[in-house]
């Protein structure tokens, strides 16, 4: 028996075919387009995302020895995406997670001091980040369209609610607890759609997704609609807590950090709806087909592997991300330079959209080499942050995934600068792995969360060595100065 997981991230789609002994039988990848048509404006074509899917899913199942008995789903979150709920056609672009125009709604809502009832409400802030802003937007800039939302013949969604339409010719409209409660919709103590938070968007709770357990019964795949198949969507939920779920954090004060396009640090708080005062989120991590929900505090980093994209693709410092490594290894240390990589604002735990990013410390002396191994150091100090914002007896051990975990410099660097292990699993796709544990979970391929536990396996674990504080000291310092300067800029 086996498990076809969809992971659709920000910048590709990723299909995995799971084993019932957790191995990974095949893979297929395939990006689509960003689209950033302004500064501080980001957008997917939602078309692109699921031709994406479909080409992913084929390459995984062209490698599977068998037709898999069920499928999950995970995807970016935040994104709001809109779609028609007769020709399933997107009616415009999707705004992106990274995206920043809502920057005035927010300052708007928070100089009418509803950032504490949002925040008493959700366990979020009031941030461009999250969705509610972005539909928020639509309704202010795109009349026409918005008429068509509160007519109901245009759907809400984020990118999960999104698939499983397409998947199942708009038979499902859903989403699950974990997506909903990255939205500002949605109440952590009811569990539901708020209808404050609705009214206070401006947002027809009616035109919302149903919001679904994490595992279990959410719909069957339509063969005409989905490569021929006919499978039930039995796990599903949002990227950072499903990568929580396949890293088998599922004690209280797990810790895991996925590296990608940002950084995203998630602690398993259990039964209890945690409350950080250190700028830090809380979220829901899963909910089981009985209503049990599992929640986590978050720290959301925006941009730590797309800024060595951004050396890549923007300066041309790198050929290949892959790159990195090597030509961070020439030298010894970032020679005093600091590479605050704000180049979408800050997240966690500083939360200044404002904020842009900043290289300080240039000298005559200074190489590329040097840039790139300040921005390595750069993703280590952002995740130290966090983790300390955490709280004493959180990173015993940091379970780290995702495209840059890869790089054994990288992962070495956050051991010393945590003072603690980092272990890397054989299968660094976590999220589609997660995806794959909860779908298994809720067809009854796997019993327990026990089973799955001993499905993981240690790639590489980095003991930490000597700490570069005087390193993390001007980071910190170079932080203020950012923070400062984005009053101006």
């Amino acid at each position: 028996m086996s498990v076809l997981a969809i992971h659709a991230g920000t910048i590709g789609v990723t299909a995995l075919v799971v084993t019932e002994n957790g191995q990974m039988e095949s893979k297929g990848y395939e990006e689509f387009t960003q689209h950033f048509p302004q500064p501080g404006w980001a957008e997917h074509n939602p078309e692109d995302i699921w031709q994406a899917t479909l080409s992913a899913c084929a390459t995984a199942l062209s490698g599977a020895s068998a037709s898999p008995c069920c499928i999950g789903i995970t995807n970016q979150r935040e994104t709001a995406v809109l779609w028609d709920r007769r020709t399933l056609a997107a009616p415009r672009r999707a705004m992106v997670w990274q995206d920043r125009r809502t920057s005035t709604i927010c300052t708007r809502l928070r100089e009418a001091e509803l950032d504490p009832r949002v925040s008493e409400l959700t366990g979020l802030r009031l941030d461009p980040y999250f969705t509610a802003t972005k539909l928020t937007w639509l309704a202010e800039n795109d009349p026409g369209l918005w008429e068509g939302v509160e007519s109901g013949n245009v759907a809400l969604g984020t990118v999960d609610s999104y698939l499983i339409a397409r998947m199942t010719s708009g038979a499902r409209h859903v989403t699950d607890a974990s997506n909903a409660s990255r939205t500002l919709l949605y109440g952590l103590e009811s569990g539901a759609w708020e209808p404050e938070l609705c009214e206070l968007f401006g947002v027809p709770e009616s035109a919302l997704p149903e919001i679904m357990p994490s595992f279990g019964p959410v719909g069957q795949t339509d063969p005409g609609a989905f490569l021929g198949l006919d499978l039930p969507i039995s796990g599903m939920g949002g990227d950072q807590q499903v990568a929580l779920f396949g890293q088998t954090c599922f004690d209280v004060g797990d810790v895991k950090c996925t590296y990608g396009t940002g950084s995203f640090v998630l602690t398993n708080t259990g039964h209890e709806a945690v409350r950080s005062r250190s700028g830090l989120l809380t979220t829901v991590a899963w909910q089981t087909p009985s209503g049990e929900r599992t929640f986590a505090l978050e720290g959301s980093i925006f941009v730590t592997g797309a800024a060595v994209q951004w050396l890549r693709d923007g300066l041309g410092v790198l050929g290949s991300a892959a790159e990195s490594e090597a030509l961070a290894r020439t030298v010894p240390d970032s020679g005093g330079l600091v590479f605050v990589p704000a180049l979408t604002g800050l997240g966690a735990p500083h939360w200044e959209p404002g904020a842009r990013g900043m290289i300080a410390g240039i000298t005559r002396d200074t190489t590329r080499a040097h840039l790139v191994r300040a921005t390595l150091e750069a993703i280590t100090y952002e995740v130290r942050d966090v983790v300390e914002s955490m709280g004493a007896g959180h990173a015993q051990v940091l379970k780290a995934d995702g495209g840059a975990s890869t790089n054994d410099l990288l992962m070495q660097m956050q051991a010393d600068q945590l003072g603690s292990p980092v272990e890397r699993p054989a299968i660094q796709e976590t999220p589609a792995l997660g995806a794959a544990f909860l779908a298994g979970l809720g067809s009854g391929m796997w019993g327990s969360m026990g089973e799955l536990r001993d499905t993981w396996h240690l790639d590489r674990r980095f003991e930490p060595g000597e700490r570069d504080d005087a390193g993390y000291e001007r980071w910190r310092a170079a932080i203020v100065l950012t923070m400062a300067a984005a009053r101006h800029f």
